[in-house]
């Protein structure tokens, strides 16, 4: 092979869509109607192989005797009307780094010949933010694609045994909540991109259920609700003579979730205040945990100052909080937590979680420009045994390693440093870490404030819906279990900086040319919740047939609470 070059293996493209066992005929260029490929990238003899070692080192720390990582690439499905010279100019100019890198060209009915091959994909519905970028970098060289999928390949010794093989999958190689490991070749026919969705109304008869009917309700649904809230919502449509609709639970499901109201801190608290003795000093009792404390301190302090000393412009009214900054600019400040995503999908979850307090300054008024991020985490600690480790629980090593790298990436593709931030271990965190994401955002004095208006047109911008975040916000509402990683997956979405980068440019350029009267971030409950927020007083109608879909197949439901990353409304 040619230093940098492609390997062009014995080509039997698949034809997509065609019965199983035939083929896709080449034409005289080479090209196909649709065929899939795959392009597997590795690391030159000559280099050393990163991804390798880190793998290998993950073995070691968790005592995988006679296990050891041998070699590693980074693959592309590819399917679409392309020939193998097709495929050579995409891995040579698109694909693969010519100092240090080399490409492989084959198809998925290739073997492979080590001894044990492991691919780790992406699961059906779980956004892939690399493929986008290839697929958009493919048409831009004037070639034509269908759909492009991403995987890992790993080439693995001494992983004979389908036991070392689970363990290993699930341990080091993969994450269940977002991924899939395939053992051997990718023996798979084509890419799919959704069926087509035939609207039905969907009904759910609750008026009549007993508790623990609307119990099974809640937990079947991932609804996240408790006996009285499900009660609440029975005594209501019973009120109205009729049964709601899936939407209608889900966004209610959605608005009642800890992520969105703060039922916790919202809730009735008793506090007693124990002396070294054990003897009762003070008991004191809260009816509302937030209004009483931190709402009230910051009235009293607000109230002494005065209007004229009283430098808080917004606050607990917006996406973030509103502070003056000099005549011309106020800044905004938010924190929030993204703990239960980060424990089951560390690097996914902390992505999120940086991406959504950015989208929250930049909901904030009418879109302020995020300058800094800043950052709180608490692990369990990284040399916890890895035999002590419960069910279903992923090892702090990988959760902090994971909580880490999606801050810091998600910031630095964006262009925003990461300007502060604290780490703490104690072993009461090994089930659920704390993963505090903080944003700073400047905004001009004159855009602090937001109005919608009767009349306005609702707008989303930003990356297109797909099933991935569904149940997101209910999901935080549950007490975490090793089923966990499992059941909620989904909940867990895939950030993509960059398009929350073109986001951000072009909001700031229709803010600053007065095109809108409020913008919010749909992140938490999805439109459900921007657009209850922004209509909360004055009503709207939503259009759902007209989101922009990643992929075919959603259901009206499905596109009303979808989590999907970076959309503003």
């Amino acid at each position: 092979m040619a230093r940098g070059g492609g390997r062009l293996f014995n080509p039997s493209p698949i034809g997509a869509g065609v019965a199983a066992g035939q083929r896709g005929e080449l034409d005289t260029d080479g090209k196909g109607s649709s065929m899939l490929w795959q392009i597997s990238v590795l690391s030159r003899p000559d280099q050393p192989d990163v991804e390798a070692r880190r793998i290998a080192a993950d073995i070691e720390t968790l005592h995988f005797g006679g296990v050891r990582a041998t070699r590693s690439a980074r693959g592309y499905l590819i399917e679409g009307s392309l020939g193998p010279a097709d495929l050579e100019r995409i891995g040579r100019e698109l694909l693969s780094d010519p100092v240090t890198e080399e490409f492989q060209i084959g198809t998925t009915a290739d073997r492979d010949s080590a001894p044990t091959v492991a691919n780790v994909l992406l699961k059906p519905g779980v956004m892939d933010p690399a493929a986008q970028s290839v697929e958009r970098a493919i048409h831009d060289l004037g070639l034509a694609v269908d759909r492009v999928r991403t995987f890992r390949r790993y080439w693995i010794a001494g992983a004979g045994d389908a036991d070392t093989r689970t363990r290993l999958a699930g341990r080091v190689l993969a994450n269940d909540a977002i991924e899939q490991v395939v053992w051997g070749p990718l023996e798979i026919d084509h890419l799919g991109g959704g069926s087509p969705y035939a609207f039905q109304l969907v009904t759910v008869s609750m008026r009549g259920l007993t508790d623990p009917e609307l119990e099974r309700v809640s937990r079947d649904g991932q609804l996240s609700l408790s006996l009285a809230e499900m009660h609440t919502i029975q005594q209501h449509y019973r009120a109205l003579g009729r049964d709601p609709t899936d939407a209608e639970l889900e966004t209610l499901a959605q608005t009642w979730s800890e992520h969105c109201s703060h039922k916790t801190l919202r809730g009735r608290i008793e506090y007693t205040e124990l002396s070294e003795r054990g003897e009762v000093l003070r008991r004191e009792r809260f009816d509302n945990l937030l209004r009483e404390t931190i709402f009230r301190a910051t009235r009293e302090i607000r109230e002494a100052w005065g209007p004229e000393r009283d430098w808080c412009v917004s606050v607990f009214e917006d996406n973030a909080g509103i502070v003056r900054f000099d005549d011309a600019f106020n800044i905004c400040f938010k924190v929030e937590t993204h703990n239960h995503p980060s424990a089951i999908e560390p690097y996914g979850g902390a992505n999120t979680g940086v991406g959504g307090v950015i989208r929250d300054s930049m909901g904030t008024g009418l879109g302020a420009k995020p300058i800094a991020n800043s950052d709180v985490f608490c692990f369990a600690p990284p040399d916890f045994p890895p035999d002590r480790l419960p069910p279903g629980v992923l090892h702090p090593q990988r959760v902090m390693k994971g909580v880490v790298a999606g801050v810091r990436d998600y910031g630095n593709r964006m262009g925003i440093p990461t300007v502060s931030g604290a780490i703490y271990f104690d072993q009461r965190y090994l089930g659920n870490p704390l993963v505090f994401c903080g944003n700073v955002g400047i905004i001009p004095s004159d855009r602090s404030h937001k109005e919608p208006k009767p009349g306005d047109l609702i707008v989303a911008i930003g990356g297109r819906t797909g099933r991935d975040g569904i149940h997101g916000a209910t999901f935080s509402s549950v007490e975490l279990t090793e089923q966990s990683e499992r059941l909620s997956g989904g909940a867990v979405q895939i950030g993509n900086a960059i398009t929350e980068k073109m986001v951000l440019d072009v909001l700031l350029a229709a803010r600053d040319r007065r095109l809108y009267h409020a913008v919010t971030d749909c992140g938490a409950g999805g439109f459900s919740s921007a657009v209850g927020e922004m209509g909360e007083t004055i009503g709207a109608e939503v259009w759902l047939d007209r989101v922009p879909l990643k992929y075919a197949g959603l259901s009206y439901t499905e596109i009303w609470i979808s989590e999907a990353q970076e959309r503003m409304v």
